[in-house]
């Protein structure tokens, strides 16, 4: 008895002092609220006006976990990225019961198949197709899918060697993003294709001038096949690259030509490209001095605006176009954007493509300038309505994100991304299992390729680059669906 005595006083001691405590605390929190001049809710509500903070924060949590129905989160759903899960674990993606995805919503894209669709024996794998044909070093590309840019300096050092890697193992390219070339990007032995950036990462000079020597440099790897100058990205048109201070590290400033823990803001545009006529001037240029093939990424924002460099290209002839054009749409991917870029500026890919495609067609330079597609087309639907509407390939980043373990945090911008992708804070980055992550960005890039694939049969052709818009319907605000090709109807090559 004694002892059950004394351990009842010890708890009661114990329980008397922590509501001690936490009264003593409940008074200091008081007072800092009620002094504080920041927020007013927390100076009225001294303590109570704590807790909306604590709701809004794990409002997103909660949200995105147990109230979002699979088809209602942005900027991607838990359908959109479960699909890649399972097939980066290569778990195979059938699914039972029917779809839950609304094919009432104005624009959703319905294939149209085939009666007779073709046999086994009739399938063909997709093509190899030759990019920049006329320059010194053409690149042979091998798949239609491949990684859009993401930079190290954005992604941590774990991340871009598992893309790294991935894309060798799948037979794809990957972008580096306009943050230069690190070791990381080589290591894998992948197909590259180098970004020239606004602020001329990594082939700069003193005054961030392009180096030719630090281009040739670049251009002398093997595996760095293309160049693309980047003009706009479709998170942040009209805006340059934001890289926040506390993601440079000494060795991301080496790489870049930059100051340590110093936000890098690159500029606007390219400051030696005033119109068409110059864009055209330094692609040659580039060009020249890699001999490799030479594109530029864009975002368009109006059929005017886009115009203006087929009509500078027919002017000097097909010989001075870019060998490739990315189209990023406004909906496009970002680590760091201001709101209102990312939300309202820059048209979607969905209006974009069809309309740069057919200016492409109409000049006569199908054949001459490869069509890159990006935003958003992180599923199978997704890639095969940009084949189907005009793209030679189809690039993306966050669907590859997602094959590395994202969870759509939303936390690209700081440095305490929970998978390790988006911080060099060594601690995250130990979650980041590159020989895990290698073989998943394989699986997904691989399992793409397959499912579209098997739209294209369905659709009735042979192999993905020849569908054309005439096998997709597009749904109509009365419910209805019409053809893309009535839609948008296709210029001829």
């Amino acid at each position: 008895m004694g002892v059950a005595m004394y351990a009842l006083n010890f708890l009661a001691l114990l329980f008397v002092g922590a509501i001690g405590l936490a009264a003593l605390v409940g008074i200091i929190l008081f007072v800092i609220d009620r002094t504080q001049t920041e927020d007013a809710i927390r100076r009225n509500y001294p303590v109570l006006g704590r807790f909306r903070h604590i709701f809004s924060t794990l409002g997103e949590f909660f949200r995105q976990y147990f109230f979002a129905m699979d088809r209602e989160e942005l900027p991607f759903n838990r359908a959109q990225r479960e699909w890649v899960k399972r097939a980066a674990d290569d778990h195979g993606n059938t699914v039972a019961f029917g779809s839950t995805r609304n094919l009432s919503v104005v624009g959703t894209p319905i294939f149209v198949n085939a009666p007779f669709p073709p046999v086994d024996n009739q399938f063909a794998s997709s093509e190899p197709k030759v990019i920049g044909a006329g320059a010194r070093v053409p690149f042979t590309a091998r798949s239609f899918f491949n990684l859009s840019g993401m930079s190290y300096g954005a992604i941590s050092k774990p991340a871009v060697q598992a893309l790294s890697r991935g894309c060798k193992r799948a037979g794809i390219w990957m972008n580096t993003g306009e943050g230069a070339l690190s070791p990381y990007h080589l290591e894998g032995g992948c197909d590259i294709v180098f970004q020239i950036g606004t602020a001329k990462y990594g082939v700069r000079d003193a005054e961030g001038k392009l180096d030719e020597d630090k281009l040739r440099a670049i251009a002398a790897h093997d595996t760095v096949r293309m160049f693309e100058i980047k003009l706009s990205q479709g998170a942040k048109p009209g805006k340059g690259g934001i890289l926040p201070g506390e993601k440079i590290t000494p060795e991301i400033a080496k790489i870049r030509g930059i100051e340590v823990g110093k936000d890098s803001i690159s500029p606007n545009r390219h400051e030696e490209v005033d119109d068409w006529d110059d864009l055209l001037d330094m692609i040659a240029r580039v060009r020249e001095v890699t001999g490799k093939p030479t594109g530029i990424k864009m975002v368009v924002g109006s059929e005017d605006g886009v115009a203006g460099l087929f009509t500078a290209i027919s002017e000097r002839g097909a010989a001075s176009a870019p060998d490739f054009i990315t189209l990023d749409g406004g909906e496009g991917g970002t680590g760091a954007a201001p709101m209102p870029l990312i939300d309202l500026v820059g048209m979607s890919i969905r209006e974009a493509l069809p309309l740069v495609a057919n200016l492409r067609n109409a000049h006569g330079l199908r054949d001459r300038i490869a069509l890159v597609a990006s935003g958003k087309l992180v599923n199978p639907g997704d890639v095969a309505w940009a084949l189907a509407t005009g793209a030679d390939f189809v690039t993306s980043a966050r669907g590859f994100m997602f094959a590395l373990g994202c969870i759509q945090a939303l936390k690209c911008n700081k440095n305490t991304c929970p998978t390790g992708i988006t911080t060099h804070d060594p601690r995250f980055q130990e979650g980041l299992v590159v020989a895990d992550k290698e073989t998943r960005v394989a699986n997904y890039a691989k399992e793409i390729v397959k499912e579209v694939e098997t739209i294209a049969h369905s659709v009735g052709v042979a192999e993905p680059r020849l569908m054309r818009r005439n096998h997709v319907r597009v749904v109509q605000p009365d419910g209805r669906t019409i053809l893309m090709s009535d839609l948008w109807p296709q210029s001829a090559a």
